[in-house]
């Protein structure tokens, strides 16, 4: 028995050569089988590119007016997509209307928009889904002056007892304030009675402040700018919805909030006992060819920026998937009931979604592919033994000549021609399963050079033999 020296030295040497070996089967098999695989490569780069394109890198996302909270809540969406290396562009509108347009516009780039529930439905806007619901916007209704009784606000016939001739801004057309204002004057019978002006939410809040208007209906959450003004100025009255439970029913978008007595301001006891605020609810829609990928991030940023508590929202309320007047997207659905892929959570966006592609697409690919892998083998077998049959046959024909016609006068031309019979041989590059082929035709070219060379050749013996008499 070798020593231990001796056994790792002969392992080593075994593994060197077993790697020699796969090499050079190896470079074999690229050089007979190049072209087969150079469209295979073409063909995965095409379905790489075209079937499964990568997601964009620039995304744009319509939110609404200067100074309302969708705007800072696109901020809060920028900041989390340009963590994962996307830039999020916000593009300021002058509300909801106007970001459906963008939506259904084939041609525009704009592909996600904020837009309150109520305000449009999926009639007329074909191509637009929704990732869902991602917080509460709160209908306000601000007013100067003395405090009203709440039961001015409940006439379902007949004029506003206080608000007659009054100047009341509704937000401009098209805008979400606007639409929810309509809505539920048109549900209380008070659509008449009062001056309605149309004024963005800025130029609302400062009309109200130096007494151009009487009231303010404002449909935004009340981290905005706009809301947290009229909040915090003492001179300005909040409306009490105390039948918000029957609008509820009757605008079934509608939500009840409930504010605490002092919820907006313990020191000045604002507002001074418990009180109902209507509420929208924010969707967030898509044009329906935004990349999975993006749509995933979305729904993530929802995830983190509106799912923690807030003033009116619990943890974990929002997204939400309920009640949304447009088609859900696929990808929601998925999010729902599975959350994000997994290997968003382990690995960095663009890496998750690179394997993720590579998934997507191998899987087909490869069910193509694998056939013709599998038949690569026998096709560079079969393609070496057509060239060793094909100089079986030329030694059978050669040596058919010499049995028929030998002349001993050729002895060396004969010699010469197996000779290059031999050097073609050696030329033959064969793996190691068909190295018993490949010997055998090199012993049968030597079996005919050593009839040649012995000193009574056969050949002329059998042409001797021939020879009459």
């Amino acid at each position: 028995m070798g020593s231990f020296h001796q056994n790792l030295k002969d392992t080593g040497l075994g593994i060197v050569e077993a790697a020699q070996e796969y090499w050079h089967d190896f470079i074999l098999f690229m050089r007979e089988a190049w072209i087969l695989l150079s469209l295979l490569f073409v063909g995965l780069a095409i379905t790489w590119w075209f079937i499964d394109p990568p997601p964009p890198k620039h995304v744009i996302l319509a939110t609404g007016s200067v100074g309302g909270e969708y705007q800072a809540l696109g901020e809060k969406y920028a900041e989390f997509f340009a963590k994962k290396h996307i830039t999020l562009e916000l593009l300021p509108t002058n509300g909801a209307q106007e970001n459906i347009n963008h939506l259904v516009d084939r041609k525009d780039p704009v592909q996600a928009a904020f837009v309150q529930a109520g305000v449009a439905s999926s009639k007329g806007a074909a191509g637009v889904q929704s990732l869902g619901s991602i917080g509460y916007e709160p209908i306000w209704f601000f007013y100067r002056g003395p405090v009203v009784k709440e039961t001015d606000f409940e006439e379902l016939h007949g004029r506003l007892k206080y608000f007659v001739n009054a100047k009341i801004s509704v937000g401009i057309e098209g805008s979400g304030t606007h639409a929810q204002a309509m809505h539920v004057l048109e549900a209380s019978g008070l659509v008449g009675g009062s001056k309605l002006v149309y004024l963005p939410g800025a130029k609302a809040v400062e009309a109200l402040q130096k007494g151009e208007v009487d009231g303010v209906f404002m449909a935004d959450g009340i981290e905005s700018a706009n809301v947290q003004i009229l909040l915090k100025d003492p001179s300005l009255h909040l409306v009490n919805v105390k039948r918000a439970g029957a609008y509820a029913h009757a605008l079934p978008f509608l939500h009840v909030l409930k504010v605490p007595e002092g919820g907006f301001n313990l020191i000045r006891n604002f507002p001074s006992k418990d009180i109902n605020l209507l509420a929208t609810t924010t969707q967030l829609l898509i044009d329906d060819r935004m990349h999975p990928a993006i749509q995933f991030l979305f729904l993530e940023a929802a995830k983190e920026i509106n799912g923690q508590a807030s003033f009116f929202a619990e943890r974990g309320e929002f997204p939400s998937f309920k009640n949304s007047s447009f088609p859900e997207s696929p990808v929601a659905v998925h999010f729902e009931e599975k959350g994000a892929p997994l290997l968003m959570d382990y690995l960095p966006f663009w890496l998750a979604e690179l394997v993720n592609r590579l998934f997507v697409v191998l899987l087909p690919f490869c069910a193509f592919a694998y056939p013709i892998f599998l038949a690569l083998p026998s096709y560079r077998k079969r393609r070496v033994q057509v060239r060793i049959h094909r100089m079986y046959g030329a030694l059978k024909m050669f040596e058919g000549e010499l049995i028929a016609s030998y002349d001993p006068g050729k002895h060396n031309e004969y010699l010469a021609k197996i000779d290059l019979m031999e050097y073609e041989a050696l030329k033959l590059q064969v793996s190691k399963s068909m190295s018993s082929d490949y010997y055998a035709l090199r012993t049968s070219i030597d079996y005919v050079r050593n009839c040649l060379n012995r000193g009574v050749h056969p050949y002329q013996t059998i042409a001797t033999e021939q020879l009459p008499s």
